[in-house]
């Protein structure tokens, strides 16, 4: 399926990837495009849109939520570890809420740094997901084996 956000991607953007990848679309093709075009591309091309205006799965919706938690609570409500991480995203992603966990800040550092360290959105999503998967492998009492795609650099 295809999955449409904002370009530059830092925080939410990156975690919400991670996630629809690793446990939700594990062939998921991501677009990333200026802000006023998510709603286009999702109507155009039946992509699935997040962490945008008029988005599926907008920044902040009705209940508080960023896209990673609205996600979660659709496809994963029974993983504990996910709803955790859910916290920590939102923590890092709204400036308001960055106490919210002692690992929101963290993320939040880290995820400057991204556009310094990869050339572009896509590579930022494959090198972002060794942190995630990291960070769901410390939160988590029962450790799981990633399945990694062959496309996945982690996996070389």
């Amino acid at each position: 399926m295809k999955w449409v956000t904002r370009k530059n991607i830092r925080v939410n953007r990156v975690a919400t990837a991670w996630l629809i990848r690793r446990f939700i679309d594990p062939e998921a093709e991501f677009i990333f495009v200026a802000p006023d075009q998510v709603a286009e591309v999702q109507t155009q091309q039946g992509a699935r849109g997040f962490d945008a205006p008029a988005a599926t799965y907008p920044h902040k919706d009705a209940q508080g939520r960023c896209s990673f938690e609205a996600l979660v609570d659709e496809y994963c409500a029974d993983d504990p570890v996910l709803k955790q991480i859910g916290q920590t995203v939102r923590g890092a992603d709204f400036p308001e809420a960055i106490d919210l966990t002692k690992e929101s800040a963290g993320i939040r550092a880290i995820s400057q740094g991204f556009p310094l360290v990869a050339r572009d959105d896509a590579e930022t999503v494959k090198k972002a997901a060794f942190l995630y998967d990291a960070l769901h492998a410390a939160l988590n009492p029962k450790p799981m084996r990633i399945q990694l795609s062959k496309d996945d650099p982690a996996g070389d």
